[in-house]
């Protein structure tokens, strides 16, 4: 196989051990990996492979049944393009490979009996910055072999309203706060009226932005503090950063906001050059919308079964 630019093993991520400093890391886009798996009858939280911009070239050593979420890279088994967001058998012997992205940047694969690799903290998912978890704690390299458990199931597919579109410019929801006292008005409304644009620096730990400057009271300085995923840090250049799946869990930047839970799906997908607008909404708002994303996806998994 080849290994693409930087697949790796994720899941819905590692909790309970930020104390000693251990990123959740997991899938930029829970969403498509969820939705992978319940179209090839894995439970909603089972590893995948996550795909961004250059896909990799596998080889089916089994029948087995696969679906590609999120993010479109143009999939082909033996050369012939296969559709996205529905399930498909790849046979043995075949060959899936990715050419043009057309849409998004992450694609998922999900593979019906999931990927056998150890659970590290209660995980699969690969934590690169820590170096464990996944495949040895690292991106796939050419010539690795995935085991699993593989079996074959009938083609399932999503009605295209439960199909996300992915947007060029975007506008994320966002909870103000929470360190408002270092920021000037002018930076607050600066802050929800401005554009800014995805940085081509932008990672598996964060998106770094550029744009109009965020102007501080003071410093940019806090004592360190706890982070939130979607926490959007500014230093003191002034330039937002928002902390993604593998963020470090304390930092000492002031933080002007926080990007809801059910935009991160698509913050995800957004490439390089990305224009991003700031939406302030309420915390009921963001909590209610978070419970109706969970409620969906626990009623197609139920159908499913």
């Amino acid at each position: 196989m080849k290994a693409g630019l930087q697949t790796t093993i994720q899941d819905l991520g590692r909790y309970g051990f930020r104390e000693f400093g251990v990123s959740p890391s997991g899938a930029m886009d829970p969403y498509s990996l969820q939705m992978g798996n319940l179209l090839v009858g894995n439970d909603l939280g089972e590893a995948g492979l996550e795909v961004p911009l250059i896909g990799p070239v596998l080889m089916a050593l089994h029948d087995v049944s696969i679906a590609i979420c999120g993010g479109n890279l143009s999939p082909k088994i033996n050369e012939q393009e296969i559709p996205h967001w529905k399930s498909i058998v790849i046979k043995k012997g075949q060959i899936l490979s990715f050419g043009e992205l057309k849409e998004g940047t992450r694609a998922y694969i999900s593979i019906a009996g999931g990927i056998d690799v150890p659970f590290v903290l209660n995980s699969k998912s690969t934590y690169l910055t820590g170096k464990f978890g996944g495949l040895k704690g690292r991106a796939l390299k050419d010539g690795d072999i995935l085991f699993g458990n593989p079996y074959t199931r009938r083609n399932r597919f999503l009605h295209t309203k439960f199909i996300p579109k992915y947007t060029n410019p975007l506008t994320v929801r966002v909870i103000v706060g929470s360190h408002n006292g270092k920021f000037t008005s002018v930076g607050l409304e600066t802050f929800l009226t401005e554009e800014y644009t995805i940085s081509p620096q932008s990672n598996r730990m964060g998106y770094q932005l550029t744009g109009p400057k965020l102007e501080h009271s003071s410093t940019a300085d806090i004592i360190s503090d706890a982070i939130p995923l979607g926490g959007i840090q500014v230093p003191a250049s002034g330039q937002p950063i928002i902390l993604m799946a593998e963020h470090q869990t304390t930092g000492g930047y002031s933080r002007i906001g926080t990007v809801i839970s059910a935009d991160i799906p698509r913050l995800a997908q957004a490439q390089p050059g990305t224009k991003v607008r700031f939406k302030e909404i309420a915390l009921q708002t963001a909590q209610d919308l978070l419970i109706d994303s969970k409620r969906r996806l626990n009623y197609l998994y139920r159908l499913s079964r």
